[in-house]
C-alpha cells in the first residue's frame, strides 16, 4: 500500500498573510544571488537609522543578567501594567481613566487579537473591519468560527470612513467593530468626529464592542490622533498597542489590550480573556522590562525618529507624483503608503505587478488585494522605512519597470 499525505486542517490551509507570503519568491531569488530591496514589511530594524533606544536595550539586558527569565504573571508584570495605564491616562490628545487592572500584556498585538477573538466569537458571529486593513483581521476570526465583513474606506478622500456602507453592514451578529488608527496599510488617521460617529452607530447595537488598534498612535504627522476610549461613555472599547512600532522593537513581541468598559458590559468576557491568558502562561519577562524602560524613560529620542520617517515619506510622495502609472493619498501616520496603480495593465492585477516587479527589478512590495480583495485591489503597499538613497533607487527601478511594460503594450 502506497504512502498517503496526512490531511491538513482547513483552518491552516486557508490562512494567508500577504505581507510575509510574498517573501517566499523573494527568498528564492536571494538564494540565486540577487539582492532584493524589501519594502514589504513594517520592521524599523530592517534598515539602519531607526534603532531601538539604548536605554530600553540596557534594561532588557539587565533583566537577562539578573536572571529575570522566569515566568511572570499571566496578565503582565504589575509595574508594566501600571506604566501602560498611566500612558493611556496621559495621552496627549485624549486620555481615559485606565487602571492597571484594565491592562493585559500579550505576546504582541497579534496574540491579543487571537485571545479577543477566542473570547468573543461563536459560529457565525461577525467582525466588521475597515477595508483595506491589516491581514490578521481577515484571517484570524475564521479560526474561531467568525466571519470578517469589511466596511469601505474611501480611497479618494484620504481613506475616510464610508459611513453609509458601515451602517448598512451593522446588525446583531456584529460582535466586534474594528478601527485601525493610524491605519495599516493606508496611513490614514481617523478624526475625532469620525470616532464619535462610529461610537454613535455602535451604541445602537448592544452586542457590539469596538477594537481600536492604535499600535502607530505616536507615529502621526499632524498630531491629530485621538484615543477612541477617551470618546466613549457607553460602548466598550478595547485598545491595542505595544512596543513594536512607536518604540521600534518589533522583535520583542510585547503588546497589550486595555479595556474601557464604561457600563460594565464585559465582565463575562473579561473572565474568558483572563482564563485564556492564564492558559498560555505569560509574555516574555525580560522584554516586558525593556518596554517598561521605554514608557518610563525620556522620550525625546522619538522626535528625531519621527522627523526621519516624515522626511522619507516626503521623498516617496515627490517621486510618486513624477511617475506615470502611480498615484497616492498622502499618509498622515504610520510608515506605509497605499499606492494606486493607474496603468490599466496592472490596475486589475496588483499581485502580478508585485511578482513581476520582484523578478525583473528585485524590489519587493505587497499587493493591495492582500489587505482587502475588494477595497485593496489595484494598489500596492510600500514601506518607507529605508533611507532616502534606497527609496530613490527603488523608485528608479519601479519607473523603469512601468516604462518597459508600457512600451510592450504600445508595441502589441
Amino acid at each position: 500500500m502506497g504512502s498517503r499525505n496526512i490531511r491538513v486542517s482547513d483552518r491552516a490551509s486557508s490562512i494567508e498573510y500577504a505581507i510575509r507570503d510574498v517573501v517566499v519568491p523573494a527568498t528564492e531569488l536571494e538564494a540565486q544571488g540577487h539582492n532584493i530591496i524589501k519594502l514589504n514589511i513594517g520592521d524599523p530594524l530592517a534598515y539602519p537609522g531607526l534603532p531601538t533606544p539604548k536605554h530600553m536595550i540596557e534594561e532588557f539586558q539587565k533583566a537577562l543578567d539578573n536572571q529575570e527569565n522566569g515566568y511572570s504573571p499571566s496578565y503582565g508584570l504589575p509595574e508594566l501594567r501600571t506604566a501602560i495605564a498611566m500612558d493611556e491616562r496621559n495621552k496627549g490628545n485624549g486620555g481615559w481613566n485606565c487602571s492597571p487592572d484594565d491592562v493585559y500584556v500579550c505576546h504582541g498585538v497579534t496574540e491579543a487579537l487571537q485571545i479577543i477573538f477566542a473570547a468573543f466569537l461563536e459560529e457565525g458571529d461577525i467582525l466588521l473591519s475597515p477595508g483595506p486593513h491589516y491581514p490578521p483581521y481577515l484571517t484570524y476570526p475564521q479560526l474561531y468560527g467568525g466571519i470578517t465583513v469589511e466596511y469601505r474606506l474611501k480611497s479618494e478622500d484620504n481613506w475616510s470612513i464610508d459611513f453609509d456602507d458601515l451602517e448598512s453592514k451593522m446588525n446583531d451578529d456584529v460582535k466586534l467593530l474594528v478601527l485601525i488608527n493610524p491605519n495599516n496599510p493606508t496611513g490614514g488617521i481617523i478624526t475625532s468626529d469620525e470616532i464619535d460617529r462610529v461610537i454613535e452607530i455602535a451604541n445602537k447595537w448592544p452586542n457590539c464592542t469596538i477594537i481600536s488598534d492604535e499600535i502607530y498612535d505616536r507615529l502621526n504627522f499632524t498630531n491629530t490622533h485621538i484615543s477612541t476610549a477617551s470618546r466613549s461613555k457607553t460602548v466598550p472599547i478595547i485598545t491595542l498597542n505595544g512596543v513594536s512600532k512607536v518604540y521600534y522593537a518589533p522583535g520583542w513581541r510585547i503588546g497589550y489590550m486595555a479595556i474601557h468598559d464604561p457600563e460594565s458590559k464585559l465582565s463575562d468576557v473579561r473572565d474568558g480573556l483572563e482564563r485564556l491568558l492564564r492558559s498560555r502562561l505569560c509574555a516574555s519577562t525580560p522584554a516586558q522590562k525593556g518596554y517598561l524602560a521605554g514608557l518610563q524613560g525620556d522620550d525625546e529620542w522619538m522626535n528625531a525618529h519621527l522627523e526621519k520617517v516624515i522626511s522619507q515619506r516626503d521623498v516617496c510622495i515627490n517621486r510618486i507624483n513624477k511617475i506615470e502609472g502611480l498615484e497616492v493619498q498622502k499618509p498622515e501616520g504610520a510608515f506605509y503608503m497605499f499606492v494606486k496603480l493607474t496603468d490599466e495593465m496592472w490596475a486589475n492585477d496588483d499581485k502580478k505587478f508585485v511578482l513581476e516587479l520582484l523578478h525583473e527589478e528585485h524590489v519587493l512590495l505587497v499587493h493591495g488585494s492582500g489587505f482587502s480583495p475588494e477595497y485593496g485591489k489595484g494598489h500596492v503597499r510600500l514601506v518607507y522605512l529605508p533611507n532616502e538613497e534606497i527609496l530613490n533607487e527603488s523608485f528608479d527601478r519601479i519607473d523603469r519597470f512601468l516604462k518597459r511594460h508600457r512600451g510592450n503594450i504600445s508595441d502589441s
